[in-house]
């Protein structure tokens, strides 16, 4: 749904070379074309055509002064996009017990004084009782650390995957259907869901599991790839497209690039998560990209 609604902003002032991009994307998977079809369709609705209307008088002149005529159905777009699509997980949020939005983390301690950094726009329902510790990572990110108890580990649920541990600290990852596993101190074995595969994760390994399976094991670099629990995105001659995609999630609204040769473009640098914008100016920067601000929408060509 975020692709497809990406896409419904960018095609707005779209080129031949991003449409034929889009007709790529449209046809590389079936529900491709059902969430595009969907975020259209929510669009164009009446009641949301009104509410666009009704936003777009509400904006001070001041406000819109700054914004090209071009570009205001975007910000418009942009603005009610974002609130319409905060309930779009709505089942699986009311299965959690706790709920981050985007750009926040928050901390948690279960009752059997297991310490749970929850990272953004994330969901999370722990159950512990004397005979059991369990949770679930419905969507999102947590660093968990587990104290220790002979006997009952804490069990952890992901997607395709669930994990033990005990006297433990690791991260998990849940997103678009893939499970990361990183391994800080301790050990942690991680199983499939369905069928037998399993392995045991030690401190400084990682792994991610997906609708392919198991993936192979590797090493850890804490520095980097925990570097959101000490608030920083840290990135090592990354690509522009891989570098966003993070940036992304942190930043409650849309960033979209409109030139695809930045795409490819390597990132080096360490960034304060806690102002995505920030880092997307800095990235444009670095980069020689112009960066167009707008309310819930930012563009970079």
């Amino acid at each position: 749904m975020d692709q497809a609604l990406t896409w419904l902003i960018e095609l707005e002032d779209a080129d031949d070379a991003q449409h034929a991009r889009f007709r790529e994307w449209l046809n590389a998977d079936p529900a491709h074309e059902c969430a595009f079809e969907k975020a259209r369709t929510i669009w164009n609705s009446q009641a949301v055509q009104q509410a666009a209307v009704s936003v777009e008088q509400s904006h001070r002149p001041s406000m819109w002064q700054r914004v090209r005529p071009h570009w205001k159905p975007l910000a418009t777009a942009a603005v009610l996009l974002v609130g319409l699509f905060n309930f779009s997980n709505l089942p699986l949020k009311l299965q959690a017990q706790h709920l981050t939005v985007v750009g926040e983390r928050q901390r948690l301690e279960l009752d059997d004084g297991s310490k749970v950094l929850l990272n953004t726009d994330s969901a999370f329902s722990s159950t512990i009782t004397s005979t059991q510790r369990s949770a679930r990572l419905l969507q999102g990110e947590a660093y968990i650390t587990v104290p220790p108890r002979p006997g009952l580990p804490l069990e952890i649920e992901a997607g395709p995957v669930r994990m033990s541990a005990n006297s433990t600290e690791f991260s998990v990852r849940y997103l678009e259907g893939v499970t990361q596993v990183q391994v800080q101190r301790g050990a942690v074995d991680v199983r499939a869901t369905r069928g037998d595969a399993s392995v045991s994760l030690a401190a400084g390994e990682r792994i991610s599991v997906g609708p392919g399976g198991f993936g192979h094991r590797e090493k850890l670099d804490p520095v980097r790839d925990l570097a959101w629990v000490q608030g920083r995105l840290i990135f090592d001659n990354c690509p522009l497209s891989e570098v966003l995609a993070e940036v992304r999630r942190y930043y409650p609204g849309w960033i979209i690039n409109t030139n695809p040769q930045l795409d490819r473009l390597a990132v080096t640098g360490n960034y304060r998560l806690d102002n995505p914008l920030d880092v997307v100016r800095s990235l444009a920067h670095i980069t020689s990209a112009s960066v167009r601000e707008l309310p819930a929408l930012v563009i970079l060509n």
